[in-house]
């Protein structure tokens, strides 16, 4: 069984039997959480980039826990020289206790220098496919993606302004053939303001498709795969 945990934007952890991975943690300043970072434990961090709002506290939860945060190079320079750390790029995969990591392109600027945005698809031993894009456009490569992998759950932005829209988001669904969606990255701003609902609605009149509405500090079990 795998969990979701939602803390607000796009900062959201998955559970398993043995391990807790933490995803883009903006926990300190996040409008969206009462959670605070000294709070939080886990085994791994996966940061899809660096920008403020999804490198977030890692370096901190990593020096505290002793998680491995799982990113770019460029971007684990950032994270200081003691942190326990693993390197990716694009394209590559590697297995961990939990299961299979594999990084995947994203259309948006990474926050460092030399460095690029991306997504990860990652395969649990004993659960679903999940694949979070990160913050990211419509690109049609999504197609690859969803032939690549059976998609069990995709979790997508929604925001519109520094990510994909609704729309946009909805037909990135349909490209990637998911089974099921959860929706990010909005509401954290006003500039960043939707209806998840809205969403659910066009992406479901579009693809046979569930559409999950996580409410920042709730938790949905990944039972569907």
């Amino acid at each position: 069984m795998v969990k979701f945990n939602f803390y607000g934007h796009s900062c959201f952890s998955l559970t398993t039997e043995n391990n807790i991975i933490l995803v883009d943690p903006f926990f300190t300043d996040n409008p969206l959480t009462k959670v605070k970072p000294e709070d939080i434990d886990c085994q791994y961090i996966l940061v899809s980039h660096a920008h403020f709002d999804h490198l977030g506290d890692a370096p901190a939860i990593a020096a505290r826990t002793g998680a491995t945060i799982i990113a770019i190079p460029e971007v684990l320079k950032l994270c200081g020289k003691t942190a326990n750390t693993y390197g990716m790029n694009i394209g590559g995969s590697h297995s961990f206790p939990f299961g299979m990591v594999r990084m995947t392109l994203a259309i948006h600027s990474c926050g460092t220098a030399g460095g690029i945005a991306c997504g990860f698809v990652i395969n649990f031993k004993k659960g679903p496919t999940i694949y979070y894009s990160g913050d990211t456009a419509l690109f049609s490569d999504m197609q690859i993606i969803g032939a690549k992998e059976k998609i069990d759950y995709a979790i997508l932005p929604i925001g519109d302004n520094f990510t994909m829209g609704k729309e946009d988001a909805a037909r990135s669904v349909q490209l990637l053939k998911a089974h099921n969606v959860i929706p990010v990255h909005y509401n954290t701003w006003p500039a960043i303001r939707q209806d998840p609902k809205l969403f659910k609605q066009i992406a479901e009149s579009l693809i046979a498709v569930d559409v999950h509405i996580v409410e920042p500090g709730k938790s949905l079990e990944l039972t569907k795969w």
